[in-house]
């Protein structure tokens, strides 16, 4: 599909009509901040904020009380229940400002109240791995958007890309390489189920 098309479905989700929620989910490494970024500049802020679902991590003193800090980015290593309530608050809260926290990967840390979403703003695009997850806390999500795309690129470019985001952010090609492999791919397989409940899949 190309991206003059995504852009459209965007623009007419905007139209539609009070506030709509777009998500867009996919593996780690798909593109989907890339996306929802692109689809933000494109319509301009007066139409469209995106709000990642990346803001939702734990911290990492919480990770690691939980014993949790060497899977992070499992689905049981964000607030899910938080997120969920951000998404309502969003639907039903357009008279004022709502604040969503950010995720900071040069800190490796969420921050809090990051991104206005100011009132009248008719399309939040939402993004991450588990909006279209079938376990709970996160098979809930789905109710709270209008309308979600499942990002499906090949899956050579996508972990190459994994590999050097890692590298980026100062892991070693072999420290980078073996997180992917035994992280980020096992988060991917829980993930693709999901594929089968979007409205879109971009190839």
């Amino acid at each position: 599909m190309e991206w003059a098309e995504l852009e459209d479905r965007a623009r007419a989700l905007a139209a539609a009509g009070g506030r709509r929620i777009l998500g867009i989910a996919g593996p780690p490494g798909a593109g989907k901040s890339t996306l929802a970024a692109h689809l933000a500049r494109v319509l301009g802020p007066g139409l469209a904020v995106v709000v990642p679902m990346d803001g939702y991590h734990l911290a990492q003193a919480e990770l690691v009380r939980l014993g949790r800090a060497d899977r992070k980015g499992a689905p049981d290593t964000f607030d899910a229940a938080g997120y969920r309530a951000l998404l309502g608050r969003l639907r039903t809260d357009s008279a004022e400002v709502v604040y969503a926290p950010a995720f900071d990967r040069s800190l490796e840390e969420p921050v809090a109240g990051s991104i206005p979403v100011p009132p009248g703003v008719p399309l939040v695009i939402t993004e991450g791995n588990y909006l279209l997850h079938e376990a709970e806390p996160w098979a809930s999500v789905r109710a709270l958007l209008d309308e979600t795309w499942y990002l499906a690129p090949d899956d050579t470019v996508r972990v190459r890309r994994l590999v050097a985001r890692h590298v980026r952010h100062g892991r070693t090609g072999t420290e980078a390489a073996r997180w992917v492999s035994r992280s980020d791919e096992a988060n991917a397989r829980l993930i693709a189920p999901g594929r089968d409940r979007a409205d879109l899949v971009v190839e």
